[in-house]
């Protein structure tokens, strides 16, 4: 009797333990490479393919706390930037630009580093207009991107065809480079600060541009 009594002891001690150790995975904090999310969903940002748009909203709030690496020189925390799908973010970028009084039609290209958007609009005061579409963009792309926005429905056109490039693609870098000559005759709006010109470049930027 005496042996089944520790027999059940033991069988309810190894009961236990498994129960903490299942609690102790469902943790608030689930750490994955140098991101740890609140809410450990699979969901993606946005759904797959351009014309699907932006996912089903829903009542919950986005928290994603990222860490950075303690490793001198590890840039894995950055590797992010690679990811961006730039269509979606040109999908974004035209969609709540619409939304932008007297903006009707909003062409966008997003590159490893412009964001060009070319805008139909009847707006009196084409500066300001430039202005609430340039930071609409710069609201959705990381802060190192530069914005360069034009009123001038002729460049859609220039902005469409640009599509078809990629940052590999011969000469590529030129032709982006002369879609923005001719989108800056354009208004481009305010500065975005002291340090940054309308289209959030820095002097050092500009210097880096004229040297390539």
């Amino acid at each position: 009797m005496k042996k089944w009594s520790m027999m059940i002891v033991f069988c309810l001690l190894l009961t236990a333990a498994g129960c903490s150790r299942d609690m102790a995975n469902r943790d608030v904090y689930k750490e994955s490479g140098d991101t740890i999310n609140v809410n450990n969903k699979r969901e993606e940002l946005y759904n797959e393919g351009g014309g699907q748009g932006v996912r089903n909203v829903s009542d919950d709030y986005g928290f994603v706390r990222h860490q950075k690496s303690p490793i001198q020189g590890d840039r894995g925390g950055t590797q992010h930037y690679a990811a961006i799908d730039r269509e979606q973010v040109a999908n974004i970028i035209s969609q709540l630009s619409t939304d932008i009084p007297n903006v009707d039609d909003v062409a966008t290209l997003v590159t490893d580093q412009e964001v060009l958007v070319s805008y139909d609009t009847n707006s009196k005061d084409r500066n300001r207009t430039a202005d609430q579409v340039k930071r609409t963009a710069m609201s959705v792309v990381p802060r190192y991107y530069h914005v360069y926005v034009s009123d001038n429905t002729k460049l859609m056109r220039d902005v469409e065809n640009l599509a078809n490039l990629d940052s590999t693609s011969h000469n590529a870098r030129n032709l982006v480079n002369g879609l923005i000559t001719q989108m800056k005759k354009s208004p481009q709006g305010n500065r975005m600060s002291d340090s940054e010109d309308e289209n959030g470049a820095t002097a050092d930027d500009n210097m880096n541009t004229t040297n390539r």
